[in-house]
């Protein structure tokens, strides 16, 4: 996670990530919080979210889900991060610090993490306990979950997880045991560089086992079936809803170091929309898009921030025609990034030539993935053309028709149809229909393999390429195109836990030519590497801003 201070340090500058100037120059919240206490709790000294310092915060999608063993996308993340904590947090540079963990005890050969629980409570006064974190990861590689996040155990090398999600070993068979209440031990099959700071991600987040179990099958579903242990509580929410409200928890084990009252997320899809709201004081921290980044770049409540989210079109391989290599490379070598970048998006977001984001993660030698590893599809319309007329030899066709599913913001409406109309200009014959839909049914159907192509998006869950690359090994639940490659899986199997696992150097270089291969076969489309044009209002500090995991904290927050 050390990448991701050099990264926030090279797009800030003197800005900084750690205390962006924002949000609190309004009014404060006078929402209404309907609930006090979590779960049926009834721990006292709780703080009203009705009055008090609320920061109202724009999300343009919705919250998917509150469960963090189900979650999925970066929305439902953040939200989550505001009421639970694992053994991990980040600070404001993105290095992992301990949270839930008082200390950890790593064995020589990394293999053995062995964590010392501090003293800390659920929101209903339960104590945290070591079969928390048991029961929850447990829960992820579970294949009767079947958790779409189940692979991340793996990628943290804990000692059978693959077995597990694949049905061979039996879920109480993972590496992860309750010594007693307050020691956790964890054992891995591989040392895993970038362990602790995975240990921060929402996968990994702890569930308390008997509050779930009298859940049933409402967790995570309102207030009373959602419980947390970090700064912040749920005090108003629904599936789908269009604002979720949060409080200070009173029982959070670090509360006097939070100095925010609450956190209303509010969801609004149009932009111009949530920019009123931001005017009127509604709200006090808000995504802009298009041209309305122009119109407020030199307000000084205005800032662009670089984020590691990769946007991409995926073709889904088993649809008639989209199996042809060629017709994927004129498709992704069509359409004018840089125009898109800086005439539609505006918001500091860069041409995406690659599959692994800049910035994302530093080599054995230093230097950023991107650095020393080539691009690939930069615009090239004559080329497009090329491998046009050869895909329609290939399949004997003279014009194609296919539909893209694309979320119902506007930022991605406008994308689409720029991409649409430059994909049917560039290559005549070959037709585009834009099916719009809100994000969730985006990624349920492109789960279930219910699409033809889709404009999609990743976020980085940890600091190093095989985020990305692992997505697209054969059988990855993530691997939407349904792409497989012999020589692929080999590179990231051994990576993860193989030979190419010990040996750094190698690794690297190996990595490297795992992505020339996803890219030479156009598995995806690149797009674009998304760049966040965000109002905060003067008189907020310590929003931290990340690249990697969590898009934002809020621990640290304050308002004057």
């Amino acid at each position: 996670m050390k990448r991701v201070g050099k990264f926030a340090a090279l797009v800030l500058g003197t800005l900084m990530v750690v205390s962006l100037a924002g949000c609190g120059g309004g009014k404060p919240s006078t929402g209404t919080g309907t609930e006090t206490t979590q779960g049926g709790s009834e721990a006292g000294g709780s703080t009203d979210a009705a009055s008090g310092k609320v920061l109202k915060v724009h999300f343009d999608v919705e919250v998917a889900s509150m469960d963090p063993q189900i979650a999925t996308d970066g929305t439902s993340f953040e939200a989550i991060a505001a009421i639970t904590e694992g053994l991990y947090s980040v600070d404001e540079a993105g290095s992992p610090i301990l949270a839930m963990a008082e200390s950890v005890d790593k064995s020589e050969d990394g293999l053995t993490y062995t964590f010392k629980l501090r003293d800390a409570q659920w929101s209903n006064g339960t104590p945290v306990t070591a079969n928390d974190f048991v029961f929850a990861w447990r829960r992820l590689v579970d294949p009767v979950v079947a958790s779409e996040y189940a692979f991340i155990a793996g990628i943290a090398g804990i000692t059978n997880a693959e077995a597990i999600t694949a049905g061979e070993v039996a879920p109480d068979q993972l590496g992860v045991t309750a010594q007693d209440d307050k020691t956790l031990v964890v054992n891995l099959d591989v040392p895993v560089p970038f362990f602790e700071s995975l240990m921060s991600f929402p996968s990994f987040l702890p569930v308390n086992e008997e509050f779930f179990t009298n859940a049933g099958d409402s967790f995570g579903t309102s207030p009373a079936t959602i419980l947390g242990n970090g700064p912040f509580m749920i005090t108003s929410y629904e599936p789908a809803a269009t604002s979720i409200t949060l409080a200070k928890s009173p029982t959070y084990w670090d509360a006097s170091k939070v100095n925010l009252d609450g956190i209303q997320y509010q969801i609004i899809k149009d932009s111009q929309q949530a920019m009123l709201s931001y005017q009127n004081g509604d709200l006090d921290l808000a995504a802009l898009s298009g041209e309305q980044v122009e119109q407020f770049q030199a307000d000084p409540e205005f800032h662009n921030i670089m984020a590691g989210y990769l946007w991409y079109m995926s073709p889904n391989q088993t649809v008639k025609g989209l199996e042809n290599v060629n017709l994927r490379k004129a498709m992704a070598l069509s359409y004018d990034k840089e125009a898109l970048a800086k005439n539609v998006l505006k918001d500091g977001s860069i041409v995406a030539n690659f599959a692994v984001p800049t910035l994302l993660a530093t080599g054995p030698d230093g230097k950023d993935f991107r650095e020393t590893t080539g691009t690939y599809f930069e615009t090239d319309k004559a080329k497009a053309l090329e491998y046009w007329e050869t895909a329609k030899a290939e399949l004997g066709v003279s014009e194609l028709k296919y539909v893209m599913i694309v979320e119902d913001t506007e930022s991605a409406i406008n994308v689409a149809q720029f991409i649409q109309s430059e994909i049917q200009t560039t290559l005549p014959g070959i037709t585009i229909e834009l099916q719009t839909m809100p994000k969730k049914n985006r990624v349920e159907r492109m789960q279930q393999g219910d699409f033809e192509i889709g404009l999609t998006r990743w976020g980085p869950d940890y600091a190093d390429p095989m985020t990305y690359l692992g997505m697209w090994k054969t059988g990855s639940p993530n691997n939407y195109g349904f792409w497989s490659n012999a020589e692929y899986d080999a590179i990231i199997d051994s990576a993860t836990k193989g030979e190419l696992a010990v040996d750094v150097e190698a690794r690297w270089e190996a990595l490297k030519k795992a992505e020339e291969i996803a890219m030479d076969e156009a598995v995806i489309m690149p797009v674009y590497q998304k760049g966040d044009a965000v109002m905060i209002k003067t008189g907020v500090e310590g929003v931290e801003f990340h690249s990697v995991g969590i898009n934002r904290i809020y621990k640290n927050a304050t308002m004057n």
